[in-house]
């Protein structure tokens, strides 16, 4: 067994090993995200019984979350900017750095900016692109909180409780506050969950704390919440693989892509909601989400959707599976001919969407020309409100929005 213990080493000695090991680790850092890089671009974990890059560095090399997150990263990014490499081999740059770097590298950019962040540590990198992509200032956020009286600032909040805390004696910057959800185990059977809620949200919550008042008198957070998910979970699995207490006699599977309700509910039960795909080695894809009913003989040569020719698979190996049986490119060419379909059928309700804003400039007394112009920047978002739409529509004319003559009368309205 390898001893750990360098107690008997010289300080020179000590200083000269640890520059060689650092050197090598570097070495070993770039070859290691190289080797990453090329894993996921031939996506080998899908036969290695894993949905994704990230899961297969958790579970299978063992990584933390954040340092699989962080390689990923860095991977992909050095992938498509080959330089990185011999940076990350040589000392000129840091993971982190690469992480900071990837969202604004271009062709055009790419060697003067890592030329310009070489050497330079991750507060210094963040400097550097604060100057040369300037971000909108934070807004300043003011927390009034009152101050508590001592028997309130002695009373400990019960699980669930929403109040209010004492003010804490530094200020807070506005990056200093961590808005993204946190849920953290705290005991064997106790969790905490920490979230910020918009104020829909919070009107949500608050409702359903009114009308649970009888079987909740506290009104506690976790009560509700429980009770919601309970009430969502039966809706979900209904529509997912249309649970019922009261099903209806099976029918006869037929031949095709539809997946009767009673093989639903059967091939959920048996696979335990969890992707069926095992690897060589016996490792079964661990996936519970973006789960999918797999036709086991292929509906083009005639598969049944019946219980023991149905199972889940998560859309990885779904597709996996697929390019397995006809081949990578005749599969990126069916995917490809689905996604222009797709967007040939969505033309007619985006160019309805756009009629509805052109209807309502015009009730607004433009021009129909100008509607038609205005109304063009809204074909890129369909899916948003009338009136998001028409306010994005009413930008093309800000320049002039004041001018005499062109301000809407008092109380218009738009409508169909």
């Amino acid at each position: 067994m390898k001893s750990y213990s360098l107690s008997h080493l010289s300080d020179q000695t000590l200083l000269r090993d640890l520059v060689t090991l650092d050197d090598q680790h570097r070495t070993t850092t770039a070859a290691l995200l190289a080797h990453l890089a090329e894993v996921d671009a031939r996506r080998l974990y899908l036969p290695a019984a894993f949905p994704s890059m990230f899961l297969y560095c958790v579970h299978q090399l063992r990584w933390c979350e954040q340092a699989a997150s962080k390689r990923i990263r860095a991977a992909r990014t050095a992938r498509q900017f080959p330089a990185i490499f011999p940076a990350l081999a040589e000392g000129r740059l840091h993971i982190s750095a690469v992480v900071l770097l990837a969202p604004h590298l271009t062709l055009e950019n790419a060697d003067e900016l890592l030329a310009a962040s070489a050497h330079k540590s991750k507060s210094e990198i963040e400097q550097l692109l604060a100057e040369r992509f300037p971000r909108p200032e934070v807004p300043a956020l003011v927390h009034a909180i009152a101050a508590p009286s001592p028997a309130q600032a002695s009373r400990q909040l019960s699980p669930g409780t929403v109040g209010t805390r004492p003010q804490e004696p530094a200020p807070r910057s506005a990056e200093s506050f961590d808005l993204r959800p946190k849920l953290a185990p705290l005991s064997l059977q106790r969790f905490a969950l920490q979230l910020t809620m918009s104020r829909e949200l919070h009107d949500k919550l608050r409702y359903a704390q009114s009308l649970l008042g009888h079987q909740v008198p506290a009104g506690d957070v976790a009560s509700v919440l429980d009770r919601a998910l309970d009430a969502l979970i039966v809706q979900l699995e209904k529509r997912k693989f249309a649970a019922t207490t009261r099903p209806r006699p099976p029918r006869s599977t037929l031949a095709g892509r539809h997946v009767p309700a009673h093989v639903k509910r059967a091939v959920w039960e048996r696979d335990g909601g969890q992707c069926t795909f095992v690897s060589e080695t016996g490792c079964r894809c661990p996936a519970r989400t973006r789960l999918e009913f797999d036709h086991m003989d292929e509906v083009a040569r005639g598969g049944r959707a019946s219980v023991g020719r149905i199972r889940l698979r998560c859309r990885g190996h779904n597709q996996y599976g697929a390019e397995c049986t006809f081949g990578v490119e005749f599969m990126q060419h069916k995917r490809e001919e689905a996604r222009r379909a797709a967007a040939t059928r969505a033309r007619p309700a985006a160019q309805e969407h756009v009629e509805e804003v052109i209807r309502c400039l015009r009730q607004l007394g433009f021009r129909a020309d100008e509607a038609r112009t205005a109304a063009a920047l809204c074909e890129a978002v369909p899916e948003t409100s009338l009136e998001q739409r028409v306010r994005l529509a009413l930008t093309y004319f800000r320049p002039r929005i004041t001018s005499p003559g062109r301000v809407p009368p008092a109380g218009a309205a738009c409508g169909p």
